[in-house]
């Protein structure tokens, strides 16, 4: 088989239908063996649970061509383990983590054909999802469940580079302390999306969230960890029991340790001393790190002296470590590559 004809440097970071998808369906208290299918349509009850109470989970992440022509998955094992937390959290089944990581590359081998080259810039998005599928009227979890995979050619975040963005300081909560902020629910992505829109129409490129308790600690964006750097380069993230874990920002820890021999500051940051630092970033699977330029609270400016036009020079760096990794230039830590073909 041949590559398929799409203009990889020209795609954008949206959906494109593949041949195959992974479905497998949960009834009676176990998983059936799943299988890969042709069908994109998914035909559930007027009823099912997740029409009516947003029972449902997800991951992404990616396929790419490495350097030496591998196709590679980067540390699927960490979104198998996530995806366990998020549906334990709603009362959902969980997949096993290693029927999940066979999901993953028996999809992406049905669609080997949809992986970018390597050097165009794009990837192959994966979306594993889970939802009630059966008919439940009363408020409680659904009986039965059904677990896919799809995938997608996707171009690169960013069209001609990572230009830092601006972002606002939300009123709205994204939050609540002991909800459900550290799983990855499709209840959460649903509840930001009048925030952002609004963040958009007032010319701002996302919402930084407080904390919902206090208002005074960072939390994170609608969709991505924050990354700060002091100015004598210390790594700092926040953390907080409402932060969704994710893998890119522990992956960029690690790597700030252990490959740039950086000090590595995981705490509570309260709001007041961002204007200390020098760099700031959003981390996530699909720009890796979004340098952030300036934040706006209410009115007021802070300008990070990394500036408008690049990436600071310790974002830079984490940035072009993690992605050597991913794309074979630069040796990995043990079991952060998974080769499919």
């Amino acid at each position: 088989m041949a590559k398929k004809d799409i203009d990889w440097s020209n795609i954008g970071f949206g959906y494109i239908k593949t041949d195959k998808r992974y479905v497998s369906n949960y009834k009676n208290g176990a998983w059936d063996e799943g299988a890969l299918i042709e069908d994109d349509k998914v035909t559930i009850s007027e009823c099912a649970c997740v029409l009516q109470y947003a029972q449902t989970v997800f991951e992404g992440l990616k396929a790419y061509t490495t350097e030496d022509g591998h196709v590679v998955c980067f540390r699927p094992d960490l979104n198998a383990s996530r995806l366990k937390d998020s549906a334990a959290r709603l009362e959902m089944p969980t997949i096993p983590e290693d029927k999940f990581i066979d999901a993953v590359v028996k999809t992406v081998e049905a669609n080997i054909d949809y992986v970018p080259p390597y050097g165009s810039g794009a990837t192959l998005y994966i979306r594993p999802y889970m939802f009630g599928s059966d008919a439940v009227i009363g408020v409680k979890p659904a009986n039965e469940y059904q677990f896919r995979v799809f995938c997608t050619p996707v171009g690169p975040y960013f069209k001609g580079g990572a230009k830092p963005i601006t972002i606002r300081v939300s009123d709205f909560d994204r939050a609540a302390p002991h909800g459900t902020g550290h799983i990855k629910a499709g209840l959460n992505y649903a509840m930001s999306l009048h925030a952002i829109v609004d963040a958009h129409n007032q010319g701002y490129d996302e919402n930084m969230y407080l904390d919902a308790a206090t208002r005074t600690k960072v939390e994170e964006t609608g969709g991505a960890n924050f990354i700060f750097v002091t100015k004598d380069n210390k790594v700092v993230t926040p953390k907080s029991s409402s932060i969704l874990p994710s893998i890119t920002r522990r992956s960029l820890i690690y790597v700030a340790e252990h490959y740039l021999g950086l000090e590595v500051e995981e705490r509570e940051v309260y709001f007041d001393e961002v204007k200390n630092f020098a760099e700031c970033g959003l981390c996530g699977t699909a720009a890796v790190i979004s340098p952030v330029g300036k934040i706006v609270d209410h009115g007021k400016e802070i300008c990070f002296p990394s500036g408008m036009e690049e990436m600071g020079p310790i974002t830079k760096k984490l940035y072009d470590t993690l992605t050597g990794i991913q794309m074979g230039h630069i040796e990995a830590p043990e079991g952060w590559i998974k080769v499919i073909k």
